[in-house]
């Protein structure tokens, strides 16, 4: 390669040929490329245009050019938009002119509320104006002017609710939406809407009444209120005429309907929607061809009809004699063969919105409804960065860095340009997209990073260009979960798997282990001479300091291997290791301290123990993660997760989020936990913290564990808040600060006498909370990994815990090989156990006492 750079073709092949391997551009169109990078061609406004749809809430792509063949071309898609995910609030607020094109790229630079606000202005209305403007219209024209009424997002509580007097002043009303509001007493919410006799729609979504439990309520509320059809957007079990009316559009705001109407409201409905409407039974008095002879659409998606049986169904469904379209869930209500329900069904022309006739063809079983697009939602008033920051997510795409000697440990995001950005998903696309690092001087630092784009298919003029978000991710990788992050799924399949995996916890037995005396024996020579340690930690090499061990710089000659690294076969074959040294580690250890085998481990072992976040592994129980999310946002509750990765610590491309499509495109960047957020944590002073023990293990079978007397806390900087922009603020989430932030140490002593003070709690009772829960960590692998016994390991770990509001421990994470530098640092005075002062300087003298000569000083039995 000359002097000058990447000046040729061939030294861009050389330079650039693993990138080319794997953006996965037919070669011959490598030429093409590098011609366009050398002279900066973006010429692909030529050839493309891009027009607004969905009501100017997202952007389609279409070829302008008479014509392009599969592989003929490739353009350059310049990046909008490069940022890691903790500076992306920040860059947003900082950069002139980024948020203000972010936000008409990502369509959310208007507000298509405006003009309907400018007619109400409720938005700048109390709850009590409202209602008094209502009341007006009843006090002017009657008491059937108000039978609809909407009062959402409007602070009232539970004292207002019953100061609004709406029973008297509305009491024909039909609908009532309270949605977003502060009420929390059943008792007197009841008392209010049970006055309501000809009420036949209730909302009553994102109250803290619900947070007591929805069944509760609902049960308590439809007992009360037997005339209601539909509750929270779910049908009761009383639903008939109305609520069918009010989802084939014959009912609304405008037409709510009179509770003694007689007309016959569904015989000009056309087109019916009860998609996730939990309706568990047919009312078919109302729901019929009688009832409804013009039917020609309906979508029953999201339903389980378990009170119904296929055939059950079938049959009603065939007297609509005008159903030509039909959509349900497959396997479903309607059985698991798309074909079988054509067949059931003659009349029907698209299923699922797939023509009937290409099923057949196929012969296609399974067939998916076409899903519709998540649009980004966003709330009166939000800024434009907020906005930004909500619709990011269906735009994004990721890439890592990486050189000879290192991977980056933390993701880089990018935003495509305008042109790029409005390619839209299919799963049949006719372009592909690839990001493309081009290093003009043939080195990285002068990379600059765009994207690729080519024609996979042959298309025509007013073709719309489309690519497939998850190229490349099939089924085994959970594809038709993973499309929730744009477009919405059934929720309540989701919610169904969620619930069995949740009964099947809760079902799970746990028996503790029988508690022991030690069956280990000391290593201790019998001739009094010393035992060899090898290790790789400069801390154990200074600090070991007692006779009886004395360190070599030869592994295969050590007594005791004490490393950091994993020491595999292939490891104890390389540096000549044999069966009879000790190591400080267990086999299998991977089920504690790998942060989704932790939680696999424990959940096989306790089920859903309170001291254990609801936990998914993304690789594997997405489904189950996506139906708690929806189950949450159903009634309302909060729903906010921490996203950590496997085996990767110091809070490493760790995450705060309550978005759902956040959640699923962060598997993008590697494996994950998804962890239910300790929103409301014990503070001290204000700040957030968490507490590493350290513990010594010397055997698994049987379980023979120690808690060491010393234990530190580790405090977040910044104090604690759930505002949404504080999640991308590590001092004030986190707490880990040896590695960034500002570390401040605090003595233990001095942490326990003050925390007791602030919160009026005694710090034993808190401690043996903690013992017990740790414990029961250890027992779960013994239980269920008995192979990770081992008569030749011996280990210390490091266990991190966080207390809740009620001061109950939570269980963060089990660390192999802890870092100990402030154990090792600070002397300290221990509160439990011999107390006195403990050196910091003695740490590894002790920690090798108790794990290889069965000592006991300053270390607990568990």
């Amino acid at each position: 390669m000359s002097s000058a750079g990447v000046a040729t073709y061939e030294d861009f092949v050389k330079v650039h040929g693993v990138l080319l391997a794997a953006s996965g551009l037919p070669q011959s169109l490598h030429s093409k490329l590098f011609q366009k990078l050398a002279a900066e061609t973006f010429d692909g406004g030529c050839y493309f245009q891009v027009e607004p749809v969905e009501d100017g809430r997202q952007r389609r792509l279409f070829l302008t050019a008479q014509s392009m063949g599969k592989e003929s071309d490739v353009f350059l898609v310049d990046h909008a938009w490069t940022f890691r995910l903790s500076d992306a609030y920040k860059q947003l607020l900082e950069f002139p002119g980024l948020a203000e094109r972010m936000a008409a790229l990502m369509c959310v630079d208007n507000d298509l509320n405006s003009e309907e606000e400018s007619d109400t202005n409720d938005d700048k209305l109390s709850a009590f104006e409202i209602v008094e403007r209502e009341f007006c219209k009843v006090k002017e024209i009657g008491i059937h002017s108000v039978m609809w009424l909407e009062l959402d997002d409007l602070e009232i509580d539970d004292s207002t609710l019953v100061s609004l007097d709406l029973p008297n002043k509305f009491p024909h009303l039909i609908a009532l939406s309270l949605c977003n509001n502060k009420i929390k007493d059943l008792e007197i919410s009841v008392k209010v809407i049970s006055q309501f006799k000809h009420l036949r729609a209730l909302w009553l979504n994102h109250n803290p009444i619900l947070k007591i439990s929805d069944n509760d309520v609902e049960a308590t509320i439809l007992n009360n209120c037997r005339g209601l059809e539909i509750y929270n957007s779910c049908f009761t079990l009383n639903y008939g005429e109305w609520a069918l009316g009010f989802c084939g559009g014959s009912y609304d705001k405008d037409n709510p309907g009179f509770s003694c109407q007689t007309d016959r409201m569904l015989q000009n409905v056309t087109s019916l929607d009860l998609s996730s409407r939990c309706i568990h039974h047919l009312n078919t008095k109302a729901f019929s061809p009688v009832e409804m002879p013009n039917l020609s659409y309906l979508n029953l998606c999201g339903n389980s009809f378990g009170g119904s049986s296929i055939h059950e169904l079938l049959k009603h469904l065939k007297g609509f004699v005008n159903l030509t379209s039909l959509e349900v869930d497959i396997p479903g209500p309607l059985g698991d063969n798309a074909v079988d329900i054509i067949e059931a069904l003659p009349n029907l022309s698209l299923l699922n919105r797939h023509s009937v006739s290409k099923i057949l063809e196929s012969q296609k079983y399974i067939v998916d409804s076409i899903l519709e697009t998540r649009l980004p939602q966003w709330g009166a008033g939000e800024s434009l960065a907020d906005r930004v920051i909500n619709a990011m997510w269906f735009y994004v795409m990721t890439y890592r860095l990486a050189d000879e000697e290192k991977i980056d440990e933390t993701s880089v995001w990018y935003v495509m340009d305008e042109l790029g950005s409005a390619l839209r998903h299919s799963d049949e696309p006719n372009f592909r997209v690839s990001p493309f690092l081009y290093m003009p001087d043939g080195r990285l630092e002068s990379a600059v990073s765009y994207s690729i784009l080519w024609p996979t298919k042959n298309i025509e003029e007013g073709d719309e260009c489309t690519r497939d978000f998850l190229f490349g991710i099939g089924e085994e990788k959970q594809r038709s979960s993973r499309l929730t992050a744009w477009f919405h799924t059934p929720q309540d399949y989701f919610i169904r798997e969620y619930e069995k995996h949740s009964k099947k916890l809760q079902s799970t037995d746990f028996m503790s282990l029988p508690l022991k005396g030690s069956a280990t024996n000391t290593l201790h020579h019998s001739d009094e001479r010393p035992l060899h340690v090898y290790t790789d930690i400069p801390q154990v090499e200074e600090l070991l300091t007692r006779p009886e061990f004395v360190i070599t710089t030869e592994p295969k000659d050590a007594d005791i291997i004490w490393t950091s690294v994993q020491v595999d076969e292939e490891m104890k074959k390389a540096v000549g290791l044999n069966d009879q040294q000790i190591i400080n580690q267990f086999p299998f250890e991977a089920c504690i301290v790998m942060k989704h085998h932790l939680a696999e481990t424990i959940q096989k072992a306790h089920g859903a123990p309170q001291w254990l976040q609801p936990t998914y592994n993304l690789e594997t129980h997405l489904i189950q993660l996506i139906g708690d999310y929806f189950s949450r946002q159903k009634d309302g509750i909060d729903n906010l997760w921490i996203l950590k990765p496997w085996n990767m610590a110091r809070t490493i491309d760790t995450t705060v989020t309550q978005s759902i499509s956040a959640i699923i495109r962060l598997m993008e960047t590697g494996p994950k936990i998804c962890q239910k957020y300790i929103e409301h944590p014990a503070l001290f002073k204000g700040r957030k913290f968490d507490i590493r023990y350290i513990v010594l293990v010397r055997s698994i079978i049987p379980l023979e564990i120690f808690l060491a007397d010393v234990f530190w806390v580790r405090l977040a900087n910044n104090t604690y808040t759930l505002d949404k922009h504080s999640f991308f603020e590590y001092e004030t989430h986190f707490t880990v600060m040896n590695y960034r932030g500002r570390l401040n140490h605090m003595q233990t002593p001095e942490f326990v006498k003050e925390f007791e003070q602030e919160h009026q709690v005694l710090w034993m009772d808190i401690h043996q909370r903690i013992k017990s829960m740790i414990r029961s960590v250890f027992e779960s692998a013994a239980l269920v990994h008995p192979e990770m016994h081992s008569p030749t390991s011996r280990a210390m770990y490091g266990i991190d815990v966080m207390l809740d509001c009620h001061y109950q421990p939570k269980l963060l994470e089990v660390t192999y090989c802890p870092d100990c530098t402030r154990a090792c640092k600070y002397d300290t005075e221990a509160i439990f156990g011999e107390k006195g002062i403990i050196k910091g300087s003695e740490f590894y003298n002790f920690v090798f006492g108790c794990l290889f000569l069965n000592e006991t000083t300053h270390v607990s039995p568990l």
